[in-house]
C-alpha cells in the first residue's frame, strides 16, 4: 500500500518528489531530494522495521548510472535454490552433518576453502550419477533468473556465474540461462566416483573478488558498473566491491554487511532496483 508508506515517510520527515509505477500495483520508484546515504540511513533507523513487518524490500540509489553493465551472482541459493553440496550429501545419507558444515561457511564462522575440503571428503566414493540425478531431479532455478540475465544481456551487460560450488552445475545453469562465463571447484573423479577431493583452484571469496575485477577490466569497465548478487560470507568482498551489490535471500551476518538486500522478492527486482520496468523485461 503506497500510501502508508507515504504515510510513514511523512511521519518521520521525509519529502517527495514524484512517484513512478516499475510494475504496476508491485514496485515503484519514489523520488526524494535527499542525498542517497542521508536517505538511507534516516531509513533504516526510522523504518527497517516497519519495510520487514509488510514484507517490503527497499534499495535507495542516486538516479545516475543505475543500470549496470556487468552482472557477477553467486548460483547456489541465488540463481538456484537448494545448495548442491547439501543434496549430493543427501545422496550420500549424509546431509544434515554436511548442511551443517555449510551452513557454519556460509555464516562466515568457519574458513570457506577448509570447509569445502571436508564437506567433498565425506563425499568420497560417491557414484558420478548422483550429480546428475541431482541435477536432473533438484536443481531449480530461483524465479527470474532467466529475466535478469536476458534483460541485462539485451541491454548490453556481461554476465558471469561464480561459485563455491562446482562445475558440474554451473555449466548447465550458466547455459540455460545465458551467462557469457562461469566459474566453480572441480570435484575429483576416479571412474564412475568421486575421489573426495577438490581439483585446482576453489572459488572462495578472494577468488570472486578477482573474477569481478578481471571481466570488469576486460570489458574496459570499473566496479562502479557493477551488479553483483549473492547470499553467503563468501560473496561480500565481491558485494561490497561492486556499484551495486545485494545481498539476496542472504544469511543475516551479510545482510548486516551490506547495505542493498533483497529479503522477500525474486530476482527480477535486481532488474527493477536498476530502474527496469516490466516493459523492458524479457
Amino acid at each position: 500500500d503506497v500510501n502508508s508508506i507515504l504515510g510513514q515517510f511523512q511521519k518521520i520527515g521525509i519529502s517527495i518528489d514524484g512517484q513512478k509505477w516499475l510494475s504496476r500495483g508491485n514496485v515503484i520508484e519514489l523520488y526524494c531530494p535527499l542525498p542517497a546515504e542521508e536517505l538511507r540511513a534516516l531509513l533504516h533507523t526510522k523504518m527497517d522495521l516497519f519495510f520487514l513487518d509488510q514484507k517490503i524490500d527497499w534499495v535507495v540509489q542516486s538516479s545516475g548510472d543505475r543500470r549496470k553493465k556487468m552482472l557477477i551472482t553467486d548460483m547456489d541459493s541465488t540463481i538456484i535454490q537448494c545448495e548442491c553440496i547439501d543434496e549430493l550429501a543427501d545422496m550420500a545419507g549424509l546431509k544434515d552433518r554436511v548442511a551443517k558444515i555449510t551452513d557454519a561457511a556460509m555464516n562466515g564462522r568457519i574458513d570457506f576453502p577448509a570447509a569445502l575440503r571436508e564437506r567433498v571428503a565425506l563425499l568420497k566414493g560417491l557414484p558420478v550419477a548422483q550429480l546428475q540425478k541431482v541435477l536432473d531431479e533438484r536443481v531449480r532455478l530461483t524465479p527470474g533468473a532467466m529475466e535478469l540475465v536476458s534483460t541485462m544481456r539485451t541491454y548490453g551487460a556481461v554476465c558471469v556465474l561464480v561459485s563455491g560450488g562446482f562445475t558440474f552445475f554451473t555449466e548447465p545453469v550458466a547455459r540455460r540461462c545465458r551467462f557469457h562465463f562461469h566459474h566453480a571447484c572441480q570435484l575429483g573423479i576416479n571412474g564412475m566416483e568421486l575421489t573426495g577431493e577438490v581439483l585446482g583452484e576453489i572459488v572462495d571469496k578472494e577468488a570472486k573478488l578477482r573474477y569481478l575485477n578481471f571481466y570488469a577490466g576486460t570489458s574496459g569497465l570499473t566496479p562502479v558498473d557493477v551488479c553483483a548478487l549473492g547470499d553467503g560470507a563468501n560473496d561480500v568482498p565481491m558485494l561490497e566491491a561492486a556499484g551495486l551489490g545485494i545481498a539476496f535471500h542472504a544469511k543475516e551476518n551479510v545482510n548486516r554487511a551490506i547495505k542493498n538486500r533483497i529479503r522477500f522478492n525474486d530476482l527480477r527486482a535486481v532488474l527493477y532496483v536498476q530502474g527496469y520496468s516490466d516493459e523492458d523485461i524479457g
